[in-house]
This record gives C-alpha cells, sequence and structure tokens, in this order.
C-alpha cells in the first residue's frame, strides 16, 4: 500500500535528489526527480488541509475532459472529498499553479462495496480557483488510454510522502494478470499512490499505482488496475455529473 494518509508503511529508502536512484541492478530502471514542464505539472500531490511540506498523502493527475475539472487517482486514496486539496506541479513546499479544492470523489460500485483491487481508480472533481478558472485551462490535461496494452513503455510519477519533490521513472509494464499490470521501478514508497503509467508512445494516462496490495507493498515494484471499459464507463459519469 502506497498512500500514506491511510496509515501504512512501506520499506523505506533513500532518496538522492540531484542524481537517479539506481535499481538494485546496474542495468536496471533508475528513478530521478522529474523534472517541470508541461506532463509533469499535471501531477500534484493531494493533501489534507494545509498545503505544507510532508503533509501531502497522495499522488493524483489532471485528466482531460470536457468539464476541464477532473482529476484521477486510486480509489483507496480518498474515499470522500473531506478537506482535500491538490497541488499540481507542486514542489518544496510552492504550489506554482495555486490549490484546487477536491469536492466530488467517483469511484465504482465494486470498489465502494467489496474494494476490488481491480477497480482501484477513482475520478477526483475539483471545484475552480477564486478567479473562476477550471484547472485544465491553467495547465491542460492528460488524455485517459483505455484499453491499451498492459505491456508498454511508461513514464512513471508519484510523491513519496518523505519528500516534496515528485519522482520520475521509465520502464516497460508487464502483464500481472488479465486486470492487472506491473513495474519495477525504485523508491516508490507511501503516497506515490495514485501516480500516473503516461505511455511513452501515447502521452496518455493508462494506469494510477494501485490494484494488488493497494499499489504494491515494496518501494521497487508497482502495480495498477488495468483501464478498461469499466473505467471508461466511470470517466463517462464523471464528466456527466462535474457538469
Amino acid at each position: 500500500m502506497k498512500a500514506r494518509w491511510i496509515g501504512c508503511a512501506l520499506t523505506s529508502a533513500v532518496i538522492m535528489f540531484g542524481a537517479p536512484v539506481a535499481a538494485s541492478a546496474a542495468s536496471g530502471p533508475t528513478t530521478s526527480t522529474a523534472p517541470p514542464g508541461p506532463e509533469a505539472d499535471r501531477v500534484g500531490a493531494l493533501f489534507s488541509g494545509t498545503v505544507a511540506p510532508g503533509n501531502h498523502f497522495c499522488t493524483a493527475s489532471v485528466v482531460h475532459s470536457d468539464t476541464g475539472n477532473l482529476l484521477v487517482t486510486a480509489a483507496h486514496c480518498l474515499s470522500s472529498p473531506g478537506s482535500a486539496v491538490f497541488a499540481p506541479g507542486y514542489r518544496n513546499g510552492a504550489a506554482p499553479y495555486g490549490t484546487w479544492r477536491v469536492v466530488k470523489v467517483f469511484e465504482t460500485s465494486g470498489w465502494s462495496r467489496s474494494s476490488d483491487p481491480d477497480q482501484d481508480f477513482a475520478f477526483l472533481q475539483v471545484a475552480p480557483d477564486d478567479g473562476g478558472r477550471q484547472i485544465e485551462s491553467v495547465v491542460g490535461g492528460l488524455p485517459l488510454g483505455v484499453g491499451e496494452s498492459l505491456s508498454e513503455t511508461v513514464r512513471l510519477y508519484g510523491y513519496p510522502d518523505r519528500t516534496d519533490l515528485p519522482l520520475l521513472c521509465t520502464n516497460a509494464t508487464t502483464a500481472f494478470s488479465a486486470h492487472q499490470r506491473r513495474i519495477v521501478c525504485p523508491s516508490y514508497t507511501g503516497g506515490t499512490s495514485g501516480g500516473p503509467f503516461v505511455s511513452e508512445s501515447t502521452g496518455r494516462v493508462v494506469g494510477v499505482i494501485g490494484g494488488y496490495q493497494r499499489g504494491g507493498d515494496t518501494a521497487d515494484v508497482s502495480y495498477s488496475a488495468a483501464f478498461d471499459d469499466t473505467i471508461e464507463d466511470l470517466y463517462e459519469s464523471a464528466v456527466s455529473s462535474a457538469s
């Protein structure tokens, strides 16, 4: 489980920013700080109340929609809005694109009734900012990828709860089951749940850290529920309700 807010610890890892964190094998993938840019700035940290260093609990990303106000994350991160806020592009205590209040959570009945790991994904609706702007008009949105191969190269983002900078690792995913994908990327500790798997070939979000073991119980292996017709139906429902 890689969501800190619900109180689960993971294997600790030392993260050296400014240089990659090497995998156990010299030829394996490396994890380093994600550089700022259009894609990385659409990824951010979820906070419980005040946006401050060490106060974030999960990761989310802005997903493209007609409404311009939706995020995608793991369902196990958040069951109700509460006082949750999202800070896209968050770095070292700074929220360069402002903060956005979560006002609604959309999850599947399979998750709400039985915490089905194959449906560990959710959409979050955020309110406009004080100027009336929707979040996607400020940072843009990542297109949703549905029905894509479970075996493809992705960029994996996430905010570990012990640091205030986003991580980035690029590696190929593999099919863990018919409805789960798996990736080896070092140092994805608690707080990275909900981090997007962004397809290197299409730029679409094809997964979020979650699923099996709510994202994995080690720092070096992460999972995602497959994005299939179930998430497509949920997305369409969220867009309809968030208009």
